[in-house]
Formats: C-alpha cells, sequence, structure tokens
C-alpha cells in the first residue's frame, strides 16, 4: 500500500508540497486553519492545527508520515509532540527556521527529519547568480551540485552523440533522460548506445567550481590603505576634532614663545598640551607672563577641556562604536567580480554562506544594523554595508557596476523588485537574481521586467518536502514536465529488493539512475558502477521518478529473483 502522508499547515508552502504529493498519486490528507478554495472537507481538515481532534479526524492514528510545514516554529513544536502522543511510530518531516533547534530535535526524536525552506532554496539562487540556470540541486561527495536541464536542439554540441560518451565523467553527473519519442530509461540509453536528437531532455548535475584562491593578509592591507578616502565619510567628526586640538596647541605654543623671549620652544609646546589636556605642565612659562597672557591660558583651559572631552566621546564612539566597523567594511569592497547580496533574511544568510565556501567575494546590504545575521556575516570576513539597498547611492558604494551579479533577498517582495529595477538602472550588464515569494507572481515578474532569475523560495523547496515525505535519505530533487524526481542514498541488506541484483539490471528494473555505489570503503562510478552486484553493506546513490520510490521496498519480482 501507498504510505498515507498528512500536510499540516496549508501556507504557500505547504499546500505547494500537498499538490506535488497529489501529482505523485501519494494518499495525501491536508490540515489547515481555514478553508481553501477548491478543496473538499474530505482532502483538508480544517481547525486547530496542533489539537488532538483535528489531527485525528485527518487519521493521524493509522498515518505513516506527517509533514509540518507552517512558518512558525513554535507551532510546528507543538503539532510534533501532539502527533508522537498520538502516535509514536509516525514519521515526521518538520519545517524548521531554527536549524539549531532542528537539529536537536533530529538527535532526540526517532523518525524526525527537519527541514529548512531557506536551505534548501538558498543554493539555486546562488547557483542562479553563478551563471547555472539549476532546477534543482543535489549533494554528493560532501558538496552541492547544481542540476539543469538540456534541452537538445539541432545547435546543441551533444547533438548526435551517443549518450553512454558522456556517461563516465566525474564532473558530470547523468541525473534522468527524457526522449522526444518513446519511454527509454537512461540506463538503457546508455548501454544501447543511443544518440541524442532534437528534443530529447536530459537533466544533468554539474560539479560546483570552487575557488581556492584568497587574498593574503598583505594584499588586504594594502586594499585598506588605498581605500582611506573612505575614512573621511565615517571619520569627519574625528578628524575634525583633532585637527582643532593641534590648532590651538600650536597657537598656544606660538603665543607663550612670542611674549617670553626666554621660553624655548619646547617648554611652550610642553606647558601647552599639559595645560590643554589637564596633565600639568612647566608654569614658569606663565609666572612672569602678562595678565593677558594669563587670561589667554585660562581661556585655554576652558576650551581645551571642552575639546579633550568631545575628542574622547567621538574616538570611543568612532573605535568602540559602529562608525570604525563601517569604516573597516567600506575600505574592504571588492573593485570587481563580487556578489552583492541585499538583505540577510535566513535565505540570504545562506547564499552568503554559500558563495563565500565556494571562494568568492561577497558584499552584503542590510539595512537593519541589530539584524541577528550581521555579525555572522562579519564574522567571515564579508564586508556589511547598513544601508536600505533600494536607494541608489547605497547599490554605488557597493561597487554594483563592476560586481558579477547583484540578489535582492529581502523579505518584502515590493522592496526586492525596487531594488533590482535601480540596479538595472544603474547597470543594465550585471545579472539580477531577484527573490519572490508567491511562485505565479515570479513567473510573471520575471516576464514583464526581464529580469536573470526571479526565484521563490517555496516552489524551490517544496519539492524536496515532498520527496522526503514519499521516503528515504533525501539529496536532491527537481521537477521536469510535472514529474517529480528525487535523489536519495539506499543501504542495500538482506531483505532489499536490489541486494544481489547486478546495478545496470537493477536500475532498468526500477527506472532509477544509479551515481555512484559505495562497496569495500571504496567508490565506483562510470561502467565499473554498472558491471558491480549490490552486497549487504552497500551504499547505492541513485535518482528515481517519485512514483517509482515504492519499488526500494517492493518484494523483488520474479523477473528480478531470475537474474
Amino acid at each position: 500500500m501507498k504510505p498515507r502522508i498528512i500536510v499540516c499547515g496549508l501556507g504557500r508552502t505547504g499546500y505547494k508540497i500537498f499538490r506535488l504529493l497529489r501529482q505523485q498519486g501519494a494518499l495525501v490528507v491536508g490540515i489547515h486553519n481555514r478553508s481553501i478554495p477548491g478543496e473538499t472537507a474530505g482532502d483538508v481538515i480544517i481547525g486547530n492545527l496542533h489539537a488532538a481532534s483535528t489531527l485525528k479526524a485527518a487519521g493521524i492514528e493509522w498515518a505513516h508520515t506527517l509533514v509540518i510545514a507552517t512558518s512558525d516554529d513554535a507551532v510546528n513544536l507543538s503539532v510534533t509532540m501532539q502527533a508522537r502522543v498520538l502516535n509514536p511510530r509516525i514519521r515526521i518531516i518538520n519545517r524548521f527556521f531554527n536549524t539549531n533547534l532542528g537539529d536537536r530535535l533530529d538527535q532526540t526524536l526517532p523518525e524526525h527529519m527537519s527541514m529548512s525552506v531557506a536551505g534548501l532554496a538558498a543554493p539555486v539562487f546562488a547557483f542562479a547568480a553563478l551563471g547555472n540556470k539549476a532546477i534543482g540541486q543535489i549533494k554528493l561527495f560532501d558538496q552541492t551540485w547544481p542540476i539543469h536541464e538540456e534541452y537538445i536542439d539541432n545547435k546543441h554540441p551533444w547533438h548526435g552523440r551517443q549518450i553512454d560518451d558522456l556517461w563516465d565523467n566525474r564532473s558530470r553527473m547523468l541525473i534522468y533522460y527524457l526522449p522526444v519519442e518513446g519511454d527509454m530509461d537512461l540506463i538503457s540509453a546508455v548501454t544501447s548506445r543511443t544518440r541524442l536528437r532534437e528534443g530529447d531532455r536530459i537533466i544533468v548535475g554539474s560539479k560546483p567550481r570552487v575557488r581556492s584562491s584568497r587574498r593574503s593578509l598583505i594584499i588586504k592591507l594594502f586594499k585598506v590603505i588605498t581605500n582611506l578616502r573612505q575614512f573621511q565619510e565615517h571619520a569627519q567628526s574625528v578628524v575634525g576634532m583633532t585637527i582643532a586640538l593641534f590648532l590651538i596647541i600650536a597657537i598656544a605654543t606660538l603665543i607663550y614663545t612670542s611674549t617670553n623671549n626666554t621660553v624655548s620652544i619646547i617648554d611652550a609646546l610642553y606647558f601647552a598640551v599639559g595645560m590643554i589636556t589637564g596633565a600639568g605642565g612647566n608654569d614658569q612659562v606663565v609666572e612672569n607672563a602678562p595678565t593677558s597672557v594669563k587670561l589667554f591660558t585660562v581661556v585655554m583651559m576652558l576650551i581645551g577641556a571642552a575639546i579633550i572631552g568631545l575628542l574622547y566621546a567621538l574616538l570611543n564612539d568612532f573605535i568602540l562604536g559602529s562608525r570604525f566597523r563601517q569604516f573597516l567594511d567600506a575600505a574592504r569592497i571588492p573593485a570587481k567580480n563580487h556578489y552583492v547580496v541585499c538583505g540577510l533574511s535566513g535565505t540570504g544568510i545562506k547564499i552568503v554562506q554559500h558563495l563565500h565556501t565556494s571562494g568568492h567575494d561577497v558584499v552584503v546590504l542590510e539595512p537593519d544594523p541589530n539584524n541577528r545575521f550581521v555579525n555572522t556575516a562579519r564574522s567571515l570576513g564579508i564586508p556589511v554595508i547598513n544601508g536600505d539597498a533600494s536607494f541608489p547611492a547605497t547599490l554605488q558604494a557597493a561597487h554594483l557596476a563592476t560586481a558579477a551579479a547583484l540578489i535582492a533577498v529581502c523579505g518584502n517582495d515590493a522592496t526586492n523588485l525596487e531594488i533590482a529595477l535601480n540596479a538595472k538602472a544603474i547597470t543594465p550588464k550585471v545579472p539580477i537574481i531577484v527573490r519572490y515569494a508567491d511562485p505565479d507572481f515570479a513567473r510573471i515578474a520575471q516576464q514583464v521586467f526581464d529580469f536573470d532569475a526571479v526565484l521563490s523560495p517555496a516552489e524551490l523547496a517544496a519539492p524536496a518536502f515532498a520527496a522526503a515525505a514519499l521516503g528515504g535519505r533525501v539529496l536532491g530533487n527537481g521537477i521536469t514536465a510535472d514529474s517529480l524526481w528525487v535523489a536519495l542514498a539506499t543501504l542495500i541488506t538482506i531483505a532489499h529488493p536490489f541486494c544481489c541484483l547486478k546495478i545496470e539490471e537493477a536500475a532498468m528494473l526500477a527506472d532509477f539512475v544509479p551515481l555512484y555505489v559505495e562497496t569495500n570503503n571504496k567508490t565506483l562510478h562510470g561502467w565499473d558502477l554498472l558491471n558491480t552486484y549490490l552486497c549487504p553493506g552497500d551504499v547505492l546513490y541513485l535518482t528515481m521518478p517519485a512514483t517509482k520510490l515504492h519499488m526500494l521496498w517492493r518484494h523483488p519480482s520474479s523477473k528480478a529473483t531470475a537474474s
């Protein structure tokens, strides 16, 4: 039987998951706090999400999997606890903004998997900024690979090539094959040496390129020195007060030496500095001076005390406050080929971390200096400009004209569009990636404004939740022509339907694509992979349509047993 799945919280992401599961033929029931147009009462249960009566009405006591997809961590946690009381064995796929809490729950509760919309969507935003038209992602060899679709036309370099020529390549993984005619699986096409024809589509995962080169400390220091013009913007008051202090000291020194020829310049300077700063000095300089000089000294003491107090206050604010940090950030902004990320939302910080880990220069624009992720970005050595990215001046401060791409991922869709339009007006040549919450309007915005990419986190993340709900240790996913395919790792046991089968035969039987296998402390890929027999203890990494996932737990057919 197909597992019964409950999706709790049919917001933008939850309803997308609900519809995807239904498209794949899963037995799915939704729970929401209000009615949804077009949905019947039997398909969607209306009520308090974490109430026992609502969960029971949805069939929680005999359900196989519960997907909790609201945007409120507290509500998700309440639903989790109530569901475990009603059905201790239920498998839970949980959406959490707080990834630390999610990881802790994964370690504490059996059959619990936490997932983050931001974490799933961020790599695709980063890949789009890097120039990859990614439709998904997959985690292989401890890296996140972008997945894209190759449409074969008569000008494509793969047109007419045999698919087996593309198979054995460590920097590229063939994920799925969609022929223009017929229903041939990828492995059958590889073994039969099928040639790619016009109209064929092939899903490919590409190994990400990591830039290992980092600027040395000397180069970074030189860049700070060459950008000292930024100092004027962030320290005008400090510089002005310092100049005023030195000017007063110089005037006082000249007055004392001109009124008394027996006083040397050094003694006069020593007395002037001590008198103005309050540290004291050689009082003999003014003991025999005229009354006017003594009155001048009194005035200098008062002015000096005021200037020193203001200067100390400004220095404390500059050094201990945020101004000095802003100066350093401004001085460290790359001159060119960097990525400008506007908005340190949950998705924004994940994008920043992904680009930084890949060796790329990043500049962050964030209007809120108290944003929870500002210190995280700065701890990576990434400059953060505190300013509204919708202002052209702020974009220009980030050297937008020479940037590699701009990514607008603020929490407000209108703000993202404003930022993107201003950026396009400043420099039409820089690629622009925009976050838009509503998937339908994201596609419309793409057409109307001709941005390089307009992406919806809900649309990017929902397939991964749906794939996880259908079972397996999910490594990646994607959607092609409304068909959901899943990348996962499966442990081969004695009872596994693929045990003792040749991988080539198992792949054609179950319509999956083997990526690689871990066996006897080594990894096999390419032609060696297809000729390998699966033994207990092996871990097989594969991609397959979500509609065929039941093959992973179905008993071997007579044909498989005969093989």
